[in-house]
């Protein structure tokens, strides 16, 4: 069973959804765009029945309690406070991390800044951020494959294209792998005014403060070889960052949306994976 939870922190309060027994052994999922954190509901089900407490929050800008205007409050530290803000207040010291495309990107900055607080990390489809810029500046085709992260810093023009025509832009971002029902929901939540932009200001905060570090934590890494974020020359360079236990998998012929698309198969992982460690 999966509820609705509230969670009060300091910069406000975050919507989230839960699922298992309270005392249950802790984990974080994080979502990324243009999602929310019923991305998580089949994850949220399964590991909540096998005795974990499973909280998936909807994030910074995408819970209407915490949806600050500027896009300098969106930036990867305060994206990264969140967690450990969240964290504290579900009374958590420690917790398994798991993120997805954004939510991914946070979970491997969180494990590098906190890896006293962070029991294991799962990250799907986004490789290590370092990586990551390292095939921005010597791979063309993870360039031109990135290049929707500086489109869409255009403001307003970026909102306007994406709601334009009954959201066509922005249910196009699914590229017809999710369930139509799923989708509206989507575009239903970032129709709300002020959604979209906040939603958009994760990508327009800017760049990180300072370069991250060599992951310590156990590290699963799921990629999809239909991702159109994010190819092959990050995702494989990925293992080179990360010091503790590492394991890669690679999902053939699912997109970018394994969360959803590929529930199962990633549910199997995340459960071997959490019983590793």
């Amino acid at each position: 069973m999966v509820d609705y939870i509230s969670i009060q922190t300091d910069d406000g309060t975050f919507d989230a959804l839960a699922a298992g027994p309270e005392d249950g052994r802790p984990v974080l999922l994080l979502h990324g765009f243009p999602e929310a954190a019923v991305e998580w509901e089949e994850q949220l089900a399964v590991l909540g029945a096998q005795g974990f407490r499973v909280v998936a929050p909807d994030q910074r800008g995408y819970s209407p309690g915490v949806r600050p205007a500027s896009p300098s409050d969106y930036a990867i530290e305060t994206l990264v406070a969140d967690v450990v803000a969240i964290a504290d207040a579900l009374g958590w010291q420690r917790f398994d991390l798991v993120g997805h495309d954004w939510g991914g990107a946070v979970a491997w900055w969180t494990a590098d800044a906190h890896p006293d607080r962070v029991r294991s990390l799962a990250v799907v489809s986004t490789p290590h951020p370092a990586a990551l810029a390292d095939a921005l500046r010597t791979d063309e085709e993870q360039a031109t494959r990135s290049q929707y992260m500086r489109d869409w810093r255009a403001t307003p023009a970026t909102e306007n294209a994406f709601l334009a025509d009954d959201a066509k832009a922005l249910r196009g971002v699914f590229d017809g792998r999710l369930p139509r029902s799923r989708v509206d929901e989507y575009v239903e939540r970032l129709s709300e005014p002020g959604a979209l932009t906040a939603a958009l200001n994760w990508y327009r905060a800017g760049r990180p403060a300072g370069r991250i570090g060599r992951i310590t934590v156990p590290t699963l890494y799921v990629w999809s070889t239909d991702d159109v974020a994010f190819g092959s020359t990050p995702a494989l360079a990925t293992a080179e960052w990360v010091d503790g236990p590492y394991r890669f998998e690679m999902l053939e012929d699912v997109s970018h949306w394994v969360v959803e698309e590929a529930a199962e198969a990633l549910n199997g992982l995340l459960l071997a994976h959490l019983d590793a460690y």
